[in-house]
């Protein structure tokens, strides 16, 4: 027996989010499958989770950061990036070093090993976004750029 869904009608007591027409939802639906296809690429192959290649990506473009900057540059939960570190400095993947004018504080940087890693996943990534930016022309692509840049802002 299958189960049949269907959406809930509003109604005076209830009014529920139509989400496939809510935006953070579109948004988060669109951005978990597109990083799931990468994914799919070097997890099988690196052993890497989401979070640990997004902090291997900010760190191959920001060296130097501490773990909290690392979270504000991807917007990621700092227990999450925390835990994500701790994964890659026992791996060997990222080095942590005490930055030079202020000993309380951690600095990160991949190792050879990380720079391996990330250069091996980064083409990969950069081809599923072409598959992915393909199913648009070249305006189309202009403006979801410039919509992003806004929405960011």
């Amino acid at each position: 027996m299958s189960l049949r869904h269907k959406s809930t009608p509003a109604s005076a007591e209830h009014a529920p989010l139509q989400l496939e027409h809510f935006l953070p939802y579109r948004l988060s639906i669109l951005s978990n499958t597109i990083s799931q296809a990468i994914a799919d690429d070097y997890q099988s192959r690196h052993d890497l989770s989401v979070t640990e290649w997004r902090v291997m990506a900010v760190l191959a473009r920001f060296e130097g950061l501490s773990a909290r900057e690392v979270a504000e540059r991807t917007a990621m939960d700092k227990v999450a990036v925390s835990r994500a570190l701790a994964r890659l400095v026992a791996a060997g993947r990222v080095d942590r070093a005490v930055h030079d004018s202020d000993k309380r504080r951690s600095v990160l940087k991949l190792s050879a090993a990380g720079w391996a890693i990330h250069d091996d996943v980064a083409p990969m990534a950069r081809a599923r976004e072409r598959e992915v930016l393909a199913k648009l022309d070249a305006e189309e692509r202009q403006w979801l750029e410039r919509i992003l840049d806004k929405l960011l802002a």
